[in-house]
């Protein structure tokens, strides 16, 4: 049982009981914490579970030869995924796209809102670059025809030819998909389809965890004063506020 679920059960407890806060000391806390028993095993698999998805293949490879937790995808694959990920972060959308079929051709051709995307992405760079009628000719031949198909898609490409008609980015209501943010945001949806269709999920299950234990701490502030991590980074256990 993980802390969220102690966190839980604790509010499940306290609300059976008057509506005045209970106070819950530090002792008692982790006398509880200390109840609980968690195998190792588990700890290790959700810990590969996020070098794997977020590609630190070398970090994954040495933490495999050290806890023997096998991970549940070639890691091999993890640098070819990166390679497409950096290629994206670097402005080389041409090659990414080329690696992605690389890897598997279906990628891009089962999700159009992906490959759009990275169309989209090429065209920002040749904007970026002032490769303005290279721009003008790419966005009317590749991806005027698929705004055409779908309206969303139409108006992300207007926002992006919008970036033309300002010689100072800076002042463009639309100067955001310049910034580094923007390929930063390509490159992790690119990402996030290759372990799709690797079968693997696309977000590593750490970060949900404890996005759910700090939701749970909230609610059971409302019932209790307990210790409380507030330093996720310590997971150092505070003294109730009473």
């Amino acid at each position: 049982m993980s802390l969220f679920w102690i966190v839980i059960r604790q509010l499940a407890e306290i609300e059976a009981m008057a509506t005045s806060k209970k106070v819950i000391t530090k002792e008692e806390w982790e006398k509880k914490l200390n109840d609980v028993k968690i195998r190792k095993e588990d700890m290790n698999k959700l810990v590969m579970n996020f070098l794997v998805t977020e590609g630190y293949v070398d970090a994954a490879e040495k933490f495999r030869m050290e806890s023997g937790t096998e991970p549940d995808i070639d890691l091999a694959t993890i640098t070819d995924r990166m390679a497409v990920k950096k290629a994206v972060q670097c402005g080389n959308v041409e090659d990414a796209i080329e690696k992605v079929n690389d890897l598997n051709p279906e990628i891009l051709d089962t999700n159009p809102q992906l490959f759009f995307h990275l169309q989209q992405q090429r065209l920002i760079e040749l904007i970026r670059n002032g490769k303005v009628e290279e721009a003008l000719e790419f966005a009317q031949e590749e991806l005027a025809p698929r705004g055409e198909e779908n309206q969303s898609f139409l108006e992300e490409l207007e926002k992006t030819v919008a970036l033309l008609a300002f010689e100072d980015v800076s002042n463009c209501p639309v100067g955001e998909l310049l910034d580094i943010s923007q390929r930063l945001k390509t490159a992790s949806e690119v990402n996030a389809a290759i372990l799709t269709s690797q079968s693997h999920e696309k977000d590593p299950k750490l970060p949900s965890l404890l996005k759910m234990l700090i939701w749970a701490q909230n609610q059971l502030d409302e019932k209790a004063a307990y210790p409380r991590i507030n330093d996720l980074s310590t997971a150092t256990l505070e003294d109730p506020a009473i």
